[in-house]
């Protein structure tokens, strides 16, 4: 494990319950953001157009149902 991490961890180790919890709410939100920006370069850069295109066909053919 690397340096930083390991700092990290220690770090959190020593947080009070509600600094535990601020830093939760605020990891899950920072994690969250990562994700949807993840997701925004993968459709730029097309990697989710093939996907997108079965899921259409597949729709336009009747082979999906409603949820």
């Amino acid at each position: 494990m690397n340096q930083t991490v390991a700092s990290l961890e220690k770090a959190v180790e020593q947080l009070g319950r509600e600094d535990l919890a601020a830093f939760r709410e605020w990891f899950l939100a920072y994690e969250a953001a990562e994700w949807d920006a993840q997701i925004e370069r993968d459709i730029s850069a097309g990697k989710l157009d093939k996907l997108a295109t079965e899921g259409i066909e597949e729709f336009m053919a009747g082979k999906t149902r409603s949820l």
